[in-house]
C-alpha cells in the first residue's frame, strides 16, 4: 500500500489547508495510506480527525526543531512512508530533512499554494524532488523568476467537491433569509474580508452600478480585519440598503445559489477557488487580470476580467452582464462544463496520485 505524509506547519484554516484535507480524503477512497503531521492545536488536526484521517501531532516550533525532525524521521520509518508532501514554512524544512536522512529515502513533494514571494528557495529548489502549484501562474513565478528547474516544477490546480456545489441539489432560501423578492438581482462575493481582496473596489463601483441597475443587491459573505472599514464605507457611500454583509457562512454553495452573478475584484490570487466554486454553481464571474485569475476565470467564456483596482472597469463588466440574462446563462454553463473538466476535485487527487506513484517508480528504478 502507498503511503503519503503530508507536514503542515500551520495553525489556521484557509484555501491551503482545505486543499490538504480534501486530497487526503480522496486519496484514502483511492486505498491509499495518508498520514497527515500538523500542530496539536492546529484545525488541520481537528478537521483531519473528524474526516477520518489518521493524524499525528508536534509542536514544531520551528524550522530547526531537532525533536521535530527526528519525530519526522521515526514516523517515516515506523509508517513506511514513500511519499513526503510538504506545505508551509517550518514543516518543509523540518519534514524534508527528515525525509533526506530517512533510511527509507522517501520522495519529498513541496506544495505551493500562495502567489506571495518565497522566503527560502532551498525548500524549493534542493529539498523537494518536486514541486507542485496550484496554478501555472505560480509555477512561472518559480521557473521564471526564482530560478526553479522547470522540470521539477509541476501545476495540479486546486480541485472543486462537485457533490457539494451542486447547483441543483444546493437549496435556494438566502433570498428569502434576506427579505428579497424572487425576481431581485443580487450579486456578490465570498472571501475573507481582507484589503487585498478587493472589496474597496466593489465598493467604490456600487454607486455606479446602481445608476444603471437600480435595483440590484450586493452579498458581501465573509469576515475578517477589514470588516469595520467595509462597513464605514457602505454608510459613506450611502448605500446600505443595496449592501447585505452576511458575516461568515458555512454553507457557501447557498449563497452561490442565490446571486445571479458572482464578482470578486481582487489584488492578489494564487488560483482563485471562488471563483471556480462559483463556476461550478453556474455563476458568471468577474474578475480581476492578477495572479492565478485569468486560469479561473476565461474571459468572454466563463466571466469577465477587468484591471486590478479599476472601480470604473469593474462597474461596467458588472452592468454588461447584469443586463444581459442569456450572457450570463451561457457564461455559467460553460463555468460548470469547464470545472467538471479540469477543476474538479478528482481530477487533482488522481494527478496528485499519478505524480506521487511516478515518484515512488523513478526511486525504485534508481534503488536497482
Amino acid at each position: 500500500m502507498l503511503t503519503i505524509l503530508h507536514s503542515e506547519s500551520s495553525l489556521g484554516w484557509g484555501g491551503q489547508e482545505n486543499r490538504t484535507l480534501h486530497e487526503c480524503v480522496g486519496l484514502t477512497k483511492l486505498g491509499v495510506r495518508v498520514i497527515v503531521l500538523c500542530k496539536p492545536e492546529s484545525l488541520l488536526a481537528e478537521r483531519g480527525r473528524a474526516a477520518g484521517i489518521e493524524v499525528r501531532t508536534h509542536p514544531m516550533t520551528s524550522n530547526r526543531d531537532i525533536s521535530a525532525i527526528r519525530y519526522c524521521m521515526a514516523l517515516i520509518k515506523s509508517a513506511s512512508v514513500d511519499v513526503v508532501n510538504t506545505h508551509s514554512g517550518d514543516d518543509s524544512f523540518i519534514c524534508a530533512i527528515a525525509g533526506r536522512l530517512s533510511g527509507r529515502r522517501p520522495a519529498i513533494v513541496r506544495t505551493r499554494h500562495l502567489a506571495l514571494p518565497i522566503t527560502s528557495k532551498i525548500t524549493y529548489s534542493r529539498f523537494p524532488h518536486r514541486v507542485v502549484t496550484v496554478s501555472e501562474h505560480v509555477r512561472r513565478y518559480l521557473v521564471g523568476e526564482k530560478g526553479i528547474a522547470e522540470e521539477r516544477v509541476v501545476t495540479v490546480p486546486t480541485g472543486i467537491d462537485l457533490e457539494r456545489f451542486d447547483p441543483f441539489a444546493t437549496p435556494d432560501t438566502l433570498r428569502a433569509e434576506l427579505g428579497l423578492s424572487p425576481d431581485a438581482l443580487v450579486a456578490g462575493t465570498v472571501a475573507i474580508l481582507r484589503r487585498k481582496k478587493g472589496h474597496h473596489v466593489l465598493l467604490a463601483a456600487i454607486p455606479d452600478i446602481l445608476r444603471e441597475v437600480p435595483g440590484v443587491v450586493f452579498v458581501f459573505a465573509g469576515d475578517g480585519p477589514q470588516r469595520q472599514n467595509i462597513e464605514d464605507k457602505i454608510k459613506g457611500l450611502g448605500i446600505g440598503e443595496s449592501v447585505k454583509l452576511l458575516g461568515l457562512r458555512t454553507d457557501v454553495p447557498v449563497v452561490l445559489k442565490a446571486l445571479d452573478l458572482f464578482v470578486l475584484p481582487t489584488l492578489q490570487e494564487a488560483l482563485g477557488t471562488s471563483f471556480l466554486e462559483a463556476a461550478a454553481m453556474r455563476k458568471p464571474t468577474v474578475g480581476t487580470r492578477v495572479g492565478g485569475v485569468p486560469e479561473a476565470v476565461k474571459d468572454g467564456v466563463t466571466g469577465l476580467l477587468v484591471d486590478p483596482d479599476d472601480a470604473k472597469g469593474l462597474a461596467s463588466a458588472v452592468v454588461r452582464l447584469l443586463k444581459d440574462g442569456p450572457l450570463r446563462r451561457s457564461m455559467g454553463e460553460e463555468g460548470r462544463k469547464m470545472v467538471e473538466r479540469d477543476f474538479s476535485t478528482d481530477k487533482m487527487v488522481e494527478r496528485m496520485l499519478e505524480l506521487y506513484t511516478g515518484l515512488v517508480r523513478q526511486k525504485a528504478k534508481q534503488a536497482l
